[in-house]
């Protein structure tokens, strides 16, 4: 979250600031006994010595702060500022001591002890300065900050020359002297001008320009011509004194900007110096101060007039650099606010809107940056998300994908990651993290996944199904998460609610079923499939009434295969709709053909078995339709056989069979009594016939419970006035039984095994034989 709060301002601190108060108190102090002192110039001189020895002090104890305070790169400059003030200080406490001891003639000018500390000092001043990184990049840079420091250093040159050589009062003063100071005030001043000139300085420019100051404000002290060389006034030792209150509180400034923060120092700097510009404005003070008194009229018309036109370029030029600036500023804003956007627009491409967590894009990323041989991943799918969507409304969903995020992160470390792969899919990667590590993880998130939740007043309990695999040599992101979303599918096979880790037989399992898949493609292309029917007898009688199409795979390598192969495979992939249909309209036509061979008897019935997916294909109802006009078999004689587990709660399925029973196709309920929802369906279900699944069949002679069951199911169907179907009569006595519990037809083994067309053909006419098991005659491989 962005701070609000405005930038803490350092001028307030700076006026409360007890250091500060100190020395400018101290140094008014001084001022007032030099006036009290006028006339005296011993005592006066006595006191600027005294006086300069706290002073100094304070530069050195400064340095020394903002050393400790300061970032590291700034380090050594305040180590050497501090060195200056510490060498000022033993210099000038040795000279103030000499003279109250031993006053002599009074001087502003420290003896040779002093001399040479105040040139270590000054020396150490320089060179922190000189040696200071400029930090300039361009050459641009570079040239503009020469040109503005040669500015600088031109005009002080100038102020050094015309008042050290050629003073305004024409007395001659020590050559010598005055160029050694001349220098190393020129010097200073070089040095100071290059610190506030360079991009990051040590210093805030509110504390740099009173140290800057003080380098000019000793040059111009040194080197004033008549009185300001006298010692007969107060104001001279006040004006001398004033360089050594500059330079001591400039740092003591600095440690209250580095303690409080101040904004303007840490804000980007202006494009241009006003510093060459004093320069030039103190050359022409001068140059005015030069011109002779008995300057012609011309002269000094034509010197006032330079210095108007310069002034009112460099005005000009200024106005220029202000407006630039504010233009800078508005890019400024403009281009903040354009970073603004593309770190939303990044945010946005990487991490998902809803929940916050990471998108698939950049989980990709992180997978390949983090990914180790000791890193796990987990595969998470929501159980039945489905329902509450369909139930309670997508707005409910969404609100329970949030929580479920939540308690994702909270089930993991800070280093983890957590990626929302889309819709109620999550993945999680665990980096450093084995698999005995990932299934603590694992079971730790079904914990907090299972904590009820309360969306629209009521309460949800959330399961999940998890597949995690742990990294190993040579896997790359795409392979884990392949292997994970294979153990995750393992684990909504085993029931739900449950994590599997990744084993490589599974692999084996998904990869044979992906050459199933391939294979099935093309046997569908090809019409690899052929029939095989098994009868359904009349048990009064046991004449032949009609028929159930069983589907085979005649795979061109393995033989023929059994549907349970590959039907379960063909209803996940969807190629079940394509082979359902072949199986229509090969039954259709195959039945139609026996009416044709036997029209004046009764017509077979022939039943097809549908499919989940083919009752929610839209086109199901016109392709029966279709295949009816095209094969010419009645309606009637078209029984579609579903299971239960097909129809329940499905709207789209029960309004399919009310559509099939509008054109007259009947419908049977296949391996009826194994769904959980059985009698349910009997109310909603528009069939004609229940057929009875053959696990209640086996055991019927031996089981009362199994006897009980197909009872109840036989009396149902006769209350409904539904058909009934025995499935799986093996032997007479389950057919004797069956018969008496009231059922009209079965099929089975003591019948016949599924059979190619044309034994059905042979088994038809002779329905008396049919009291012999036919099965001795038909292959076994059948």
């Amino acid at each position: 979250m962005t701070d609000t709060r405005p930038a803490p301002r350092p001028i307030g601190h700076l006026l409360r600031d007890p250091v500060l108060r100190g020395l400018i108190g101290f140094t008014l102090l001084g001022c007032v006994l030099f006036v009290l002192f006028s006339g005296n110039s011993t005592r006066q001189s006595q006191v600027f010595w005294l006086w300069q020895v706290p002073l100094d002090a304070a530069l050195a104890l400064g340095g020394w702060r903002l050393r400790r305070l300061a970032h590291e790169r700034y380090r050594r400059f305040w180590s050497m500022i501090s060195f200056a003030g510490a060498s000022f200080t033993v210099g000038d406490t040795y000279h103030a001591v000499q003279i109250l001891i031993s006053p002599g003639v009074p001087s502003l000018t420290g003896g040779t002890v002093q001399t040479v500390f105040f040139a270590i000092g000054m020396s150490s001043n320089v060179i922190a300065c000189l040696i200071f990184p400029q930090g300039l990049q361009t050459s641009r840079e570079r040239f503009v900050f020469w040109l503005d420091a040669t500015t600088v250093l031109v005009g002080g040159g100038v102020v050094a020359w015309c008042f050290a050589f050629n003073p305004l009062d024409g007395t001659h003063t020590d050559r010598v002297n005055a160029s050694v100071t001349a220098a190393l005030v020129l010097v200073a001043t070089f040095s100071a001008t290059k610190v506030a000139l360079i991009r990051h300085p040590p210093m805030a420019r509110m504390a740099a320009w009173p140290m800057v100051s003080a380098a000019m404000v000793q040059g111009v002290s040194t080197l004033l011509p008549g009185d300001f060389q006298t010692l007969e006034h107060a104001y001279v030792y006040a004006i001398r004194l004033l360089p050594s209150v500059l330079i001591a509180i400039g740092p003591w400034m600095q440690v209250i900007v580095v303690r409080v923060g101040d904004p303007r120092h840490t804000t980007k700097r202006r494009p241009y110096s006003l510093l060459p510009y004093g320069m030039i404005a103190v050359t022409f003070v001068v140059f005015f101060l030069m011109l002779p008194g008995t300057a012609s009229s011309q002269l000094v018309g034509a010197t006032a007039g330079v210095v108007v036109i310069t002034c009112l370029v460099a005005g000009r030029q200024l106005v220029a650099f202000h407006d630039n600036m504010s233009l800078i500023t508005r890019l400024d804003v403009a281009l903040g606010e354009l970073r603004d956007q593309e770190v939303q627009l990044r945010e946005q491409a990487s991490f998902d809107g809803l929940t916050g967590l990471a998108n698939r894009t950049h989980f990709s990323a992180e997978i390949t940056r983090l990914l180790t041989a000791d890193s796990s991943l987990l595969l998470i799918d929501l159980d039945d998300f489905k329902t509450i969507n369909d139930t309670m409304g997508h707005a409910a969903g969404d609100a329970l994908l949030v929580i479920v995020a939540s308690r994702l992160r909270d089930a993991v470390r800070g280093d983890d990651v957590v990626c929302r792969l889309g819709g109620d899919e999550f993945a999680m990667l665990l980096p450093g993290t084995g698999p005995d590590g990932a299934e603590v993880v694992a079971a730790q998130i079904l914990r907090r996944l299972a904590a009820p939740i309360v969306l629209l007043q009521h309460t949800v309990i959330v399961k999940a199904s998890i597949g995690l695999t742990g990294a190993r040599p040579g896997d790359d992101p795409s392979t884990l998460l392949a292997n994970a979303d294979i153990a995750m599918y393992e684990a909504k096979h085993r029931g739900k609610g449950m994590w599997i880790p990744y084993a490589d037989e599974m692999g084996a399992r998904i990869s044979a079923e992906a050459v199933l898949i391939r294979q099935l493609d093309l046997a569908v292309e090809q019409e690899q499939f052929i029939l095989v029917y098994q009868p359904i007898v009349r048990l009064s009688d046991d004449r032949l009434m009609g028929v159930e199409s069983l589907i085979r795979w005649n795979h061109p390598v393995r033989g023929l295969v059994s549907p349970v192969d590959f039907i379960p495979v063909a209803e996940r992939t969807g190629q079940i709709v394509a082979i359902g249909r072949w199986v229509l309209r090969e039954a259709c036509r195959q039945a139609a053909a026996w009416i044709a061979e036997s029209p004046d008897e009764t017509p077979l019935q022939v039943g097809v078995n549908v499919a989940g997916p083919q009752l929610r294909d839209p086109e199901l109802v016109a392709d029966v339709a279709a295949v009816l006009a095209e094969t010419g078999l009645p309606a009637g004689s078209l029984v579609i056989e579903v299971t239960e587990t097909a129809v329940v709660d499905d709207e789209q399925s029960h309004r399919t069979m009310e559509a099939l029973r509008a054109l007259g196709v009947k419908l049977a309920l296949d391996d009826f009594g194994t769904a959980a929802s059985s009698l349910g369906l009997l109310l909603t279900c528009p069939v004609n016939s229940l057929k009875l699944d053959r696990s209640f069949v086996e055991s019927i002679t031996t089981v009362s419970r199994q006897a009980a069951v197909a009872t109840a199911v036989s009396q149902m169907a006769a209350a409904l006035e539904f058909g009934s179907v025995a499935e799986g009569i093996e032997t007479e006595e389950q057919r004797d039984l069956l018969r008496g519990l009231g059922y009209e037809y079965g099929q089975g083994y003591l019948y016949s095994r599924p059979v190619p067309p044309e034994r059905i053909s042979e088994l038809r006419p002779a329905p008396a034989a049919s009291t012999v098991p036919a099965a001795s005659a038909v292959p076994a491989s059948v």
